[in-house]
């Protein structure tokens, strides 16, 4: 067995934000759930990027991005400030390795999370092409 690869130390911070990111994904993942949406994968990495969750609904194939904010009125922002083409080219990557999936339709959806208030899901947040 090999060692694990050195790595620099991560702050405490850094560590938060991680694991925040976990929740955030897994309570959008049940708001969807609840929603009748089928969880395909979960942080989908790519040499291009991640996504946070690929869905099914009714045949279409959903790319989601979570995004957890400390405030919900900061999420106009938040969405004109999403890397639309690395979503874009990782969602690529998915459909290459599940070919069956190419012929279905797809979207992109964002998930804004804030605390106290209700998920806000975007559907098709943003195009592709």
């Amino acid at each position: 067995m090999m060692p694990p690869s050195p790595s620099k130390p991560k702050s405490k911070a850094r560590i938060a934000a991680h694991r925040g990111g976990h929740r955030g994904e897994t309570l959008a993942a049940w708001f969807l759930r609840l929603k009748l949406y089928r969880i395909v994968d979960r942080r989908f990495k790519t040499p291009v990027g991640e996504i946070d969750l690929i869905a099914e609904r009714f045949g279409t194939t959903i790319f989601v991005e979570v995004k957890a904010r400390r405030r919900a009125d900061s999420e106009l922002a938040t969405l004109e400030g999403i890397n639309t083409s690395r979503i874009a080219g990782a969602a690529q990557y998915w459909l290459a390795r599940h070919p069956g999936q190419t012929e279905t339709s797809f979207r992109f959806d964002v998930i804004f999370l804030a605390p106290w208030t209700w998920p806000r899901h975007v559907i098709n947040a943003f195009d592709a092409s």
